[in-house]
């Protein structure tokens, strides 16, 4: 009985042992968890601080490198190469001639592999032999026409580039005329000219920090010669408001140290001093041909007169400096205040934190000829004018149409070249206006910048002014918002009922200049004259084949069974139309000159239908997600445009059309139509008879 009692206690104090094991390991590991808890939060909250920390120490060091970019400023500006006319001529060197594919000759075939020597019996082998010799013409055939056709094809593009190359290397060579004609003008002491070249100078000119303005407006006294210049200056928010930033773990918050006043004061009149210095460095160091014996120069900020409360420009530096006397300067060595003031006697405003004017000797309105002129005097043309005096014309224009306009200052201007006031009722309202003086079409990245400044700034409307014009993609983004947008030529015709001056180039509307010619493929249809077109990209999301076709229109007809661009007919008969094989991400692709279509078309319609070989049984409930993207030449996206997703039993579907508006321009319209016939019943609704 002991024994077997002995065993049972045995038994239950090794379970005990156990059960008291397991639960000192448990609690082993739970103490070892709560360490690794508070190790990890430790480490944790050691990583955040070092975190915030090291960002502290980032923007000090931020702080730190922008003010010492001030302080040196005019060092590293003078270390910049001067301006020579040379940096302006563009090399005669064109693209060469590259066909790709169309290079090669097609192989003709060869006879020898089409003799046969099968057959038991000599008719068997006459029969064999005359096959064989039957498929041997037919290829031999086949390969002469697509020969021709590629011969045809070269000779085609060869001229299509010559033209190209043609017009590339006229318009280098007026360019470089230009630039020579410039530096004879100043040689000749042309006021013009010497304007022109030395605002050149100034406006190329890498050795001024990004942000900075450079707005200018001068006048040539040849007399004298003497170049009469105001020049902006940065306001006083380029020196930096803080001067350190340290973050304190206490409060999890970073502390910023302000940059004291009397510091911050002294450094913006260095800036000033410094700006004023290096201009006077590159305009006589451009001066290659000595049209410069002195220079005035003026600097300004914008901003509210303290005494009126107008705004205008407010001059805080004056200086004349003489060539010889300026030439004497170790500009790396001088303490650039001292030098303005003492060194050249010039005058720098004692608080230009506060505005506080200086007097200039001698602005460019007082030299007697004109400031900063471009184009004729009869009619300046507005892509030659210098880029202030349009906005200020737009202003101008503002104005004589019966509202309030001013311009406002190059720098910070959160995307506005005009503010203007319509004080009419109901209709009226703050504008915000941007200007763009373009050669080629507006992309529609501006408009939707511009849309979001009018939301930002608390607008009742938008309008964009451009010497150029606008495409479909920016037209279909503004519909429907309070945007404006004034092509170049309507820009021209309010000049001219307001009685103001302006045109646009040589003719009215000089030829923007076309890229290089792409090569076209063998299998492409012969090309037509060189054009500006777009490039209409189509995707969606799916598996089903589909085919995108295109339908130049008048109304809701096509001009003619020509007109309609599909696998069969891939181009329209004048080229304005193309089909092109996509490259990814789209799946189809159709190449539109819109100025190319004909006169009388108002519509251009895109529609996609099932493949019924490819797809037989497919409807499009499974096109979704779909979109056109808006291509330059150059397969440089401007936009893109959503369409409407499939339904299911329809097999063709309308996408949109663009609309010709009325002053010339292209605006995209959405589409959604649906047919279960396919595409030859969407096509009868256009005019289109199918046998």
């Amino acid at each position: 009985m002991s024994r077997r009692s002995a065993g049972f206690v045995g038994v239950w104090a090794e379970v005990q042992r156990q059960q008291q094991r397991q639960q000192e390991l448990e609690a082993r590991r739970r103490r070892q968890e709560a360490q690794q808890a508070r190790a990890h939060q430790r480490r944790a909250a050691q990583e955040y601080r070092e975190y915030r920390q090291a960002e502290a120490r980032r923007r000090t060091e931020e702080l730190d490198a922008q003010v010492a970019s001030l302080q040196g400023l005019l060092a590293s500006g003078c270390r910049a190469p001067a301006f020579r006319a040379a940096s302006l001529m563009r090399p005669e060197q064109i693209q060469p001639f590259a066909p790709g594919p169309l290079a090669r000759p097609v192989p003709m075939p060869d006879i020898g592999r089409y003799r046969t020597e099968s057959g038991w019996t000599a008719n068997r082998r006459a029969q064999a032999q005359a096959e064989s010799q039957a498929r041997f013409e037919r290829d031999r055939h086949a390969a002469q026409a697509a020969e021709a056709h590629r011969l045809r094809q070269l000779a085609s593009y060869q001229r299509e580039y010559q033209q190209w190359a043609d017009a590339q290397l006229a318009d280098v060579r007026r360019h470089n005329a230009g630039v020579v004609d410039v530096c004879e003008g100043v040689r000749r002491k042309e006021p013009d000219s010497v304007i022109e070249y030395f605002s050149a100078a100034l406006y190329s000119s890498s050795a001024w920090p990004e942000g900075f303005p450079r707005q200018i407006a001068a006048a040539y006294d040849a007399a004298a010669r003497q170049l009469v210049l105001d020049w902006e200056l940065p306001a006083y928010g380029v020196v930096p408001e803080m001067k350190s930033v340290r973050y304190l773990s206490g409060t999890d918050q970073d502390k910023e140290t302000p940059r004291p006043v009397t510091q911050r004061r002294s450094l913006y009149r260095e800036v000033l001093a410094q700006c004023a210095l290096l201009v006077l460095h590159e305009l006589f160091g451009a001066d290659e041909q000595g049209a410069l014996e002195s220079v005035v120069l003026n600097g300004f900020v914008d901003g509210h007169d303290p005494t009126t409360g107008r705004p205008g420009h407010i001059f805080l530096t004056t200086v004349m400096a003489s060539r010889s006397a300026f030439l004497e300067l170790h500009l790396a060595q001088v303490d650039a205040g001292s030098c303005l003031a003492d060194g050249l006697r010039g005058q720098l405003s004692a608080r230009p934190d506060q505005l506080t004017p200086v007097r200039p000797s001698r602005r460019p309105r007082d030299v007697g000829n004109r400031v900063v002129a471009h184009g004729g005097d009869e009619e300046p043309d507005l892509y030659a004018m210098d880029p202030i005096a349009f906005e200020e014309l737009v202003a101008d224009l503002f104005r004589a149409m019966g509202m309030q306009a001013v311009t406002t200052q190059r720098s910070n201007d959160g995307g506005v070249d005009v503010d203007a006031l319509d004080p009419a009722p109901i209709r009226g309202g703050k504008i915000v206006v941007q200007v763009k003086r373009y050669r080629h079409t507006v992309p529609p990245t501006a408009v939707r910048d511009l849309y979001g400044t009018v939301q930002d700034a608390g607008a009742n409307k938008g309008v964009l002014v451009t010497t150029s014009g606008f495409g479909p993609g920016s037209h279909a983004f503004a519909d429907g918002k309070p945007l404006e947008l004034v092509p170049g030529p309507e820009l021209v015709d309010l000049l001219h009922r307001h009685g103001l001056r302006g045109r646009l180039g040589e003719g009215g509307r000089p030829a923007a200049a076309r890229p290089a010619p792409s090569a076209p493929r063998a299998s492409d249809p012969e090309p037509g004259p060189p054009d500006d077109h777009n490039i209409l990209g189509m995707s969606w999301t799916g598996s089903v084949a589909l085919d995108v076709c295109a339908l130049v229109c008048r109304g809701g007809r096509v001009l003619s069974d020509d007109h309609f661009v599909f696998f069969n007919n891939p181009r329209t008969p004048d080229g304005s139309v193309r089909a092109l094989a996509a490259t990814a991400p789209d799946k189809a692709a159709i190449r539109v000159s819109f100025d190319g279509l004909p006169a009388e078309a108002d519509r251009f319609v895109l529609v996609a239908a099932v493949d019924p070989e490819a797809n037989p049984d497919a409807d499009l409930s499974g096109f979704t997600d779909a979109g056109i993207r808006l291509l330059d030449p150059g397969l440089a996206e401007l936009d893109r445009l959503d369409v409407s997703d499939g339904r299911p039993g329809e097999t063709a579907l309308v996408l949109g059309s663009f609309r010709r508006r009325a002053d010339g321009d292209w605006k995209f319209v959405l589409g959604g139509r649906g047919y279960t016939g396919g595409l030859e019943e969407l096509v009868r609704d256009f005019g289109i008879v199918v046998d």
